[in-house]
């Protein structure tokens, strides 16, 4: 049996949104118990004096290509896009991530303890998504859930990677039907297969069947207001209760439709260009119209686009905007864990919790602020010193 004992440190309660000098003991990589003050009960216990230093969740970005587009290697190391043709619901990213890019120390000695990793937005339909621990060698170790969504692209990028060749899609309502076509193949499939009628399966209708049945949420990149609309007409089509906006960066705009339909938003990136036409309405403000329409949101990166270690500088924007520093926090932790439906493990130091745990030494929004220790699944992966 492995064992931590924290002591005197300073434990951000998300549920309080205050601070309160607790003991916390990890037992086999889970979170055993929380208390004013707990013994050093466990043989071969590791006892760590956090000194009265900060103490939060694990960070967690839940929309990144984190290890699929790798830093340091060049083209061959791109997985993002399987772009041989525009739909391609067979893809799983756990075949492309890299656990030995670099980018994953990134992740560690910033905070950020889990990640959703994905393919890219090139193809109108992308493949499932996976959510890691941001600690390993080997990813299948490292999943925390796998699929924890399906991808599918709605505005330029599908249009500017197939439309310039003049193959399907050309026009947004190119993108839109051959959304609709897989979807309909795949119920036919889900009626044949029940009523016995399949002989052979089709890796392609089988990778769809979990979203149809709502399973798993349909995570849909869409920038502008009218995709967004679009992304949740095809779900009511189809009855899919699940859903995901990717990026919104136009989702202001619709805010109080989203709400109506309690779809949440994976925000950002924050810090990039305007390079394309779609994110000419990009405001850093965005994010606090979101809250305040009480719309589950959650800040990301979008790795590499925003690098993993700005996790903490972007949520730094939107507290700047005036969103609070509560809601900030949440914004990487339980938010985050909620979207990739992986609240029952992550985003809370609460007893029952994966033990993914960062000690601060001040304010983790003050970029001041250095990372002391990071504990992933109860095990000590980074002190500063």
């Amino acid at each position: 049996m492995t064992s931590i004992l924290l002591r005197d440190g300073i434990l951000y309660d998300l549920e309080k949104d205050k601070y309160d000098k607790k003991d916390i003991l990890i037992v086999n990589g889970k979170i055993k118990e929380i208390s004013d003050s707990l013994s050093d009960e466990y043989e071969d216990m590791e006892v760590i004096d956090l000194k009265e230093k900060l103490v939060f969740p694990g960070f967690i970005d839940c929309h990144t290509h984190l290890g699929i587009i790798e830093e340091c290697t060049g083209k061959i190391g791109i997985d993002n896009n399987e772009t041989s043709e525009p739909v391609t619901p067979h893809l799983n990213s756990i075949d492309a991530i890299n656990p030995f890019d670099i980018s994953f120390k990134d992740a560690i000695k910033s905070g950020v303890t889990c990640v959703m990793s994905g393919p890219g937005s090139n193809n109108v339909v992308g493949g499932r998504n996976v959510a890691i621990k941001t600690y390993g060698k080997i990813i299948d170790k490292m999943v925390v859930k796998n699929p924890v969504g399906f991808k599918v692209s709605l505005g330029e990028n599908p249009l500017s990677t197939y439309g310039a060749k003049s193959k399907c899609p050309v026009t947004r309502m190119g993108t839109a039907a051959l959304i609709r076509e897989l979807f309909m193949k795949t119920e036919d499939y889900i009626d044949n297969k029940e009523n016995g009628s399949i002989k052979e399966r089709d890796i392609r209708l089988e990778a769809v069947i979990p979203v149809l049945k709502n399973q798993i949420p349909l995570r849909v990149h869409a920038h502008r207001a009218d995709d967004i609309v679009t992304a949740v007409r095809i779900a009511d089509e189809f009855n899919i209760s699940k859903m995901v906006i990717e990026h919104g960066t136009e989702a202001h705009l619709v805010k109080s439709y989203l709400k109506e339909r309690d779809i949440p938003v994976a925000f950002g990136p924050i810090l990039t260009p305007r390079t394309k036409m779609e994110l000419k309405s990009r405001k850093y403000s965005s994010i606090v119209e979101l809250f305040e329409e009480g719309i589950k949101t959650a800040i990301i990166t979008d790795h590499p686009y925003n690098s993993i270690e700005c996790l903490r500088t972007v949520a730094s924007v939107a507290l700047a905007q005036g969103l609070s520093f509560n809601d900030t926090i949440k914004s990487i932790t339980i938010n985050a864990a909620e979207i990739l439906t992986c609240q029952d493990r992550l985003g809370k130091v609460e007893a029952g919790y994966d033990a993914d745990i960062v000690v601060y030494d001040g304010d983790p929004l003050d970029i001041k602020s250095k990372v002391e220790l990071v504990i992933i699944d109860g095990k000590v992966v980074f002190k500063k010193d």
